[in-house]
C-alpha cells in the first residue's frame, strides 16, 4: 500500500464546558503530513494536540474545516472506516485476551479467515520482537512489551495512517529512549504516514521528520528539529524547544551583509536573513546556552564581564548560571575538566558568537 498524505484544512474544535462556557480547543489549524512522513504534534498540556489527533482519527468531529486522508474527505467518516491504526497512551489492551488475540482483534472484526489471521499475527509479532509471546496475558508483560503489543495490533490491519497518543508516557526514562528508537525504525521500515503526539521535546526531536509546535489551539511553527531549535519563529517556540537565553537587543543597521545589533553593549553583525527589521527597533536575541563561550576573567581578554552565580555538574557538561551585565543567563560548557570548572562568584567573561544569535522582532 502506498503511503497517503493527511491534510487538515482550516480545522477547528469547540467544546461546551459547564463552568467555562465555550472552549476553543483547536482554532483554524491547516497543515499537511507528507506521505510516509512522521510528524509530531508537540506542545504543553491543553494546547490542542490530542484533540487534533483525535479529529484525524475520527473520535471527535470538527466544528469547522475538513480532514483528508489521501484524496478522500474523511471529516464525517466514522473512525472504523478511515483505515487508521491508533496506539493509545494506556495501550488499551484487552485484559482477558492473550497477546495473539489482542493483536488479531482488528483482523477478526474485518472478518479475515483463520489462516490469514495466523500468518499476519505471526509476521507482525516477529516485526516487533514478540515471537513466542502469543499465549501470554497482558498482566504478564512488562510496560515495554505491552507497548509493543499495542503497536502490533495497530499495524497488523495494514492501516493507511498510524496515530500515536503519547505512547511512551507510562515507561521509565531509559525504556522511553529505547522504545522511541524502535518506533522510529519500524515506522521507516513500513513507510506509514504517522502523526505522533507528545509533550516531551527531546522525544519529538529524536523521532520526527517534522514537528508542529502547538500553543493555545494553534500551530506556532512547523519545521524539522534543527529549524525549530536554531530559528524559532517566536519567543514561545524558543522557550519550549530546549533552553534559551532571551536578551534585549536593538537593531543598529540593516544591510546586504546582514543585521547589526547592539546586545549587552556589544555590536554583532548577524548574517542570517531578516525581513521587516528597522534601525533602532528593539528585538529579542535568542541565544542557546551552548552557543555562549565562558572563560575565567583572569585568563580571558575579550567577552562581556560577569560572574558565576551557580554551577551544576552533569557529567558530560556543566551548566552555569551567570549574571551578565545585570542579566541572568545560562551557559553550558561541554566535557568539563576539573581544572576548567568555575566556582560560584568567579569573575568571568562570556563571548557571544554572532552565528549563535537569532533575533525575533519582539521586544
Amino acid at each position: 500500500m502506498n503511503p497517503l498524505a493527511i491534510r487538515l484544512d482550516h480545522v477547528s474544535a469547540q467544546f461546551q464546558h459547564r463552568l467555562k462556557g465555550v472552549i476553543a480547543a483547536v482554532h483554524d489549524v491547516s497543515m499537511e503530513v507528507q506521505p510516509g512522513e512522521l510528524l509530531t504534534l508537540l506542545g504543553p498540556s491543553g494546547c490542542g494536540k490530542t484533540t487534533t489527533l483525535r479529529m484525524i482519527a475520527g473520535f471527535h468531529e470538527p466544528t469547522a474545516g475538513r480532514i483528508l486522508i489521501g484524496d478522500r474527505d474523511v471529516t464525517l467518516v466514522e473512525a472504523n472506516d478511515r483505515g487508521i491504526g491508533f496506539v493509545f497512551q494506556n495501550y488499551a489492551l484487552f485484559p482477558h485476551l492473550t497477546v495473539f488475540e489482542n493483536v488479531a482483534y482488528g483482523l477478526r472484526v474485518q472478518r479475515h479467515d483463520s489462516s490469514h489471521i495466523a500468518s499476519a499475527v505471526s509476521e507482525v509479532l516477529s516485526l516487533v520482537g514478540l515471537v513466542g509471546y502469543e499465549p501470554q496475558m497482558p498482566h504478564q508483560l512488562s510496560g515495554g512489551e505491552q507497548q509493543r503489543v499495542a503497536l502490533a495490533r495497530a499495524i497488523v490491519i495494514r492501516p493507511s495512517v498510524l496515530l500515536f497518543d503519547e505512547p511512551l508516557s507510562n515507561l521509565d526514562a531509559k525504556l522511553r529512549v529505547h522504545m522511541r528508537g524502535e518506533i522510529r525504525s519500524l515506522q521507516k521500515k513500513l513507510g506509514i504516514t504517522t502523526v505522533y503526539v507528545t509533550h516531551d521535546q527531546e522525544e519529538a526531536m529524536a523521532i520526527s521528520d517534522r514537528i508542529a509546535v502547538m500553543n493555545r489551539g494553534e500551530i506556532a511553527q512547523i519545521g524539522d528539529a534543527e529549524q525549530l531549535y536554531r530559528r524559532p519563529a517566536s519567543v514561545f517556540v524558543a522557550r519550549f524547544i530546549g533552553h534559551a537565553n532571551l536578551l534585549p537587543a536593538t537593531v543598529v543597521s540593516v544591510g546586504a551583509a546582514g543585521v547589526e545589533i547592539d546586545i549587552v553593549g556589544e555590536r554583532r553583525v548577524l548574517g542570517e536573513p531578516q525581513s521587516g527589521l528597522q534601525p533602532s527597533q528593539p528585538v529579542t536575541a535568542v541565544i542557546r546556552p551552548e552557543a555562549l563561550v565562558i572563560s575565567d576573567a583572569a585568563k580571558a581578554k575579550s567577552g562581556v564581564p560577569g560572574h558565576v552565580k551557580s554551577c551544576a555538574y552533569l557529567g558530560d557538561k556543566c551548566e552555569y548560571d551567570v549574571e551578565l551585565a545585570g542579566i541572568a543567563v545560562q551557559v553550558t560548557k561541554a566535557n568539563p575538566m576539573p581544572s576548567d570548572r568555575l566556582a560560584p562568584a568567579t569573575a568571568v567573561r562570556v563571548q557571544l558568537p554572532a552565528d549563535g544569535i537569532h533575533v525575533l522582532p519582539e521586544a
